[in-house]
């Protein structure tokens, strides 16, 4: 059966806001417990550093060209659809992984994975957004954020354990176990498809012009400050340019670009969530190194530290996404910029003789900012289009985030490169390695203080014929 109202009475909405939330642990789980088990990969195939960096690389690269596609296929052949295939492909290339011969087979079955991946958390949001009115949206919306930090934050812990106790396939088998819980409770729980909106095909040529701009900016960015990173990063900003060209003069875009230029709530959201995750991906990377170098921490000890930020987030962000369903939410991811913006100040002081409580401030005010930021901001973004563009926000959503993080980490690595070389770091080197950390930090701090103003001006979501009418323009 095919829904295309905003809240069926004969559906269980828990079941489908679990389902959402598993689908959304899932990815990022995967993405940050694997990272644990490098070493050990590393061993099995005898891999190179090269080869082993892909390993991740691969995965977001992947998920990246996925992102926007699958919310158009969502609209097309039905989100439930959709998110079905995705968790499949999850599951089957999760389970073949391990078994993988050669490392450049585990690389393109890690591809396959990050495709499944980017399915699971377009559709699921996707599908939340069409079964939760309003009224209760946000706080399904923060369930849903909460999941996918929770997945990032507890992926070290437990990939720990279960490499400990088991081996590194052992991370494979159970996230292969918990896809599978997925499809059961869609399947049970879940009996009707959501499908809206006229499109009957997908714009292929659209999807490869999309995807290589991606791949091209995404790469040269992994490999700056080469001549080669640059070449490809021009070469990809026009190739998103040709992309963008063909949207507009599409009458069944893969993607509704005019949604940024018709909708001011939508646009200056993304923007906002896109400079958000630009500042903070790298907050974990420059931290761990710097509690383990200066600080002299084991990787177990730096990882209790650092679990502050995220599991402060989890824990609030259902809260945050209820409030937004009542209090503005640009009001609320604004404040939630502002806290992200001081804490990123504050680690821009940090020394060597920096006190531990200085440090927990810091992570409490980021777990505070990323909380009251991430679940209203998302709210803004999927309240603001109407519901047969449910697929194209949540899409929107996730590349937001993806090419935020690439960003983040692209930054660093040319800040690393002009400062510290390919050298290692070492003792003699750490009075460099704190100005890198500084200045890190301190460019971080300066894009979150520019995202509190797209944050501010995005116009309301609730209330008033201004955010209204912003939310009508692409009918």
């Amino acid at each position: 059966m095919v829904r295309s109202g905003i809240q069926s009475p004969d559906i269980s909405k828990n079941a489908v806001l679990a389902v959402a939330a598993l689908t959304a642990f899932l990815p990022p789980f995967m993405l940050s417990s694997v990272n644990i088990a490098l070493p050990s990969i590393q061993q099995a195939y005898g891999a190179s550093a090269v080869w082993l960096s892909w390993v991740a690389t691969s995965y977001l690269l992947s998920s990246a060209v996925f992102l926007v596609p699958a919310g158009k296929m969502g609209d097309i052949w039905g989100r439930k659809r959709i998110l079905v295939l995705g968790t499949w492909i999850f599951i089957l290339s999760t389970i073949l992984c391990p078994l993988a011969p050669t490392m450049p087979f585990f690389i393109l079955l890690r591809s396959v994975q990050g495709a499944g991946g980017s399915l699971m958390l377009t559709m699921g949001m996707a599908i939340l957004t069409s079964v939760f009115p309003a009224a209760e949206r946000g706080k399904a919306l923060g369930v849903n954020v909460a999941s996918i930090y929770l997945g990032s934050s507890a992926g070290p812990f437990f990939g720990g354990l279960l490499i400990a106790a088991f081996g590194w396939a052992s991370v494979f088998f159970v996230n292969a176990l918990l896809g599978a819980v997925s499809i059961i409770l869609l399947k049970t729980r879940v009996p009707f498809e959501w499908r809206e909106g006229s499109s009957k095909r997908l714009d292929l040529p659209g999807c490869f012009v999309y995807g290589a701009s991606l791949v091209a900016v995404m790469y040269g960015a992994s490999i700056l400050p080469s001549a080669g990173g640059v070449f490809l990063m021009a070469a990809g900003g026009g190739l998103f340019a040709v992309f963008i060209m063909r949207m507009l003069r599409s009458e069944d875009p893969l993607f509704e670009i005019r949604l940024f230029s018709g909708n001011r709530v939508f646009a200056f959201s993304n923007v906002a969530a896109l400079i958000n995750y630009a500042a903070t991906y790298s907050v974990a990377f420059l931290l761990s190194l710097y509690l383990q170098y200066i600080k002299g921490m084991s990787p177990s000890e730096a990882g209790v530290v650092m679990v502050t930020q995220p599991l402060l987030q989890a824990f609030l962000s259902p809260y945050t996404g209820k409030l937004s369903d009542r209090i503005e939410p640009g009001l609320l991811a604004s404040g939630g910029m502002l806290s992200t913006a001081l804490g990123l100040t504050v680690f821009a002081f940090l020394g060597r003789e920096t006190p531990m409580a200085f440090i927990f401030s810091a992570l409490v005010l980021l777990g505070l900012g990323f909380a009251f930021f991430s679940s209203p901001n998302t709210n803004a973004i999927m309240g603001s289009v109407p519901s047969k563009f449910y697929g194209a926000a949540s899409g929107s959503v996730g590349t937001m985030r993806v090419l935020g993080q690439m960003t983040s980490m692209a930054v660093i690595t040319v800040v690393f490169a002009a400062l510290l070389g390919s050298g290692q770091i070492t003792p003699e080197r750490y009075a460099t390695f704190l100005v890198v950390v500084r200045i890190s930090f301190s460019i971080s701090s300066l894009l979150c203080f520019l995202g509190v103003f797209f944050s501010w001006f995005r116009g309301n979501l609730h209330g008033g014929a201004s955010g209204k009418g912003e939310r009508e323009d692409v009918e």
